[in-house]
């Protein structure tokens, strides 16, 4: 019998229409059509404050970070899509993870870290330009890997001039592109079954 596992689908933006989104979402069908079932993030909604420890001390740990935190303990991978914000990841993506970074375990529940420690993570990101957000994808592994025990695969994706790179199905255009993204999706949810079985 085939282990299913499950993961996480994230864009670092919240933005209508937004390039990463679908670039996301794409992901999350080809990573079904392995075998895998995802569950869709939305962070704007998770109505996260700038991180300030006075705020936590003065009002307890917010309810989004609580959800991010079981949303991670009840899936095996993630596959995360997110801009380049002035060559960094974008305030949205690290805000959310470092209140998830001060989740403490609670009963069944493992702390915002222990959630994530070990789980499979593919990188993507879109962009308009040309160079496609690649210059945080190596800032986004490292802050992953380092901060949060995640694995990211080797394999990772920056879809430049992502504007016209989707047709009206959401799918690519550029078939080494695609073919690419095919090979970033299998890695996670290879890995995520590995994971699982052992």
């Amino acid at each position: 019998m085939t282990t299913s596992p499950k993961l996480l689908l994230i864009s670092g933006s919240a933005r209508e229409g937004s390039l990463n989104q679908r670039l996301v979402q794409l992901a999350g069908r080809k990573a079904q059509a392995l075998g895998a079932s995802v569950t869709t993030v939305d962070l704007r909604a998770l109505n996260l404050p700038v991180y300030d420890d006075d705020l936590l001390a003065r009002d307890g740990m917010p309810a989004g970070a609580l959800q991010l935190r079981e949303l991670f303990a009840s899936h095996d991978g993630l596959l995360l899509s997110c801009p380049e914000y002035n060559a960094l990841p974008t305030p949205l993506l690290i805000n959310s993870f470092d209140w998830l970074s001060v989740v403490k375990a609670e009963g069944s529940l493992p702390g915002g870290t222990g959630a994530t420690a070990g789980k499979p993570v593919g990188l993507l990101a879109a962009s308009p330009g040309a160079l496609g957000g690649i210059r945080q994808l190596p800032i986004v592994r490292t802050y992953l890997s380092t901060n949060f025990a995640m694995v990211a695969v080797p394999e990772q994706m920056a879809l430049g001039s992502a504007g016209d790179a989707f047709d009206q199905a959401g799918n690519l255009t550029r078939e080494p592109m695609d073919q690419l993204l095919d090979k970033v999706v299998a890695s996670v949810v290879r890995q995520a079954r590995w994971r699982l079985q052992g």
